[in-house]
């Protein structure tokens, strides 16, 4: 009888082994559309993941899928249907306050300084203050994307703290491409859109579209925009699967440094784009655009979010909400 449950319980160990080494060498990853999520582009399109597992002799199936906006994105994360997945810092802070102490999601690493632009084609509004009851604004995701979340921020700075949300109901949700190509068209359905690369400098081409505000603007310098995230959990299972993502994540970020043009053909053929090369690679060279695995001027959005009471969690530190992997790093 002792024997007996002595052999069951090996086998109950030798099952849970079994389900942990099989969960190692696969991972679910979500993008997004647009160019603030290049290095996570680059690392599909040159397998860049399978081949630092194959270095450490870890075969790994990456899955991959594409989604537009913040919130349908954290929705995949907290369901488990994606492992990685790219989002901005706003939905990072949401995500990060809301599961801590249970999933934990945090940043694994910055995929770079991208800003992104309020363009409008109504030549009324050359400000925030000029945005009226009569404007609709295009956004991914209403109030909770990047977009969203930055347009709170300057709202705040405009009207005070208790007036952060004032801008929320002219919001409408809409793709970056469906939203360019409205305001392109001078579409009645929005006269306003908080775009990113690189739908807002298509529409920057045309004359009757100008930039109202940028994030420069409203977080005072350049500021990471987009992030890789992943659970807590789903990092201590899988370490060496998320090593080689950490690892492939900085290859991408080389070879954007070192091959602008590589880097522009890896966009378009990912994103299915129709932009030519030489737009895209314009792009990618503007001095305001940036791609690095370290976090720059992150912070200050977390400190608004908790003091207008959006999030519960003051972050102190840039290190709060991303992984401590390298304590060398120095962001911001």
């Amino acid at each position: 009888m002792i024997k007996a449950s002595l052999r069951f319980v090996w086998l109950a160990v030798l099952a849970v082994v079994a389900v942990q080494a099989q969960a190692e060498g696969t991972v679910k990853i979500v993008d997004q559309y647009g160019i603030g999520s290049l290095l996570l582009k680059v690392v599909k399109d040159q397998k860049l993941i399978e081949k630092h597992g194959a270095k450490e002799g870890l075969p790994i199936d990456v899955q991959w899928n594409t989604l537009s906006g913040g919130a349908a994105v954290n929705d995949t994360l907290l369901s488990g249907a994606a492992d990685v997945a790219t989002i901005g810092i706003g939905p990072l802070l949401t995500i990060w306050d809301r599961t801590r102490d249970r999933q934990d999601f945090r940043a694994i690493a910055a995929l770079g300084a991208v800003p992104v632009y309020l363009v409008s084609n109504n030549p009324r509004i050359k400000n925030i203050k000029d945005i009226g009851e009569q404007d609709r604004i295009a956004v991914v995701s209403v109030a909770v994307s990047q977009q969203g979340r930055l347009l709170q921020m300057a709202s705040a700075k405009a009207y005070g703290d208790a007036e952060y949300a004032r801008l929320d109901r002219l919001e409408v949700s809409m793709p970056h491409a469906d939203a360019t190509t409205a305001m392109l068209a001078g579409s009645s359905l929005i006269d306003l859109h908080f775009s990113n690369a690189p739908y807002q400098y298509q529409e920057l081409e045309n004359p009757k579209i100008h930039k109202v505000l940028s994030s420069i603007d409203i977080l005072g310098g350049p500021s990471t925009g987009s992030v890789a995230a992943a659970s807590a959990k789903w990092r201590s299972d899988n370490p060496k699967t998320y090593a080689a993502v950490r690892a492939a994540l900085a290859d991408a970020a080389k070879l954007v440094e070192t091959d602008r043009a590589q880097a522009a053909a890896i966009y378009i053929r990912q994103d299915g784009s129709k932009l030519s090369p030489a737009f895209v690679e314009k792009i990618l060279g503007d001095s305001e655009v940036s791609f690095s695995t370290v976090p720059q001027n992150t912070l200050q959005l977390g400190t608004f979010l908790h003091k207008v009471g959006v999030i519960r969690h003051e972050p102190k530190s840039w290190r709060d909400y991303f992984f401590n992997d390298d304590p060398s790093l120095k962001g911001s």
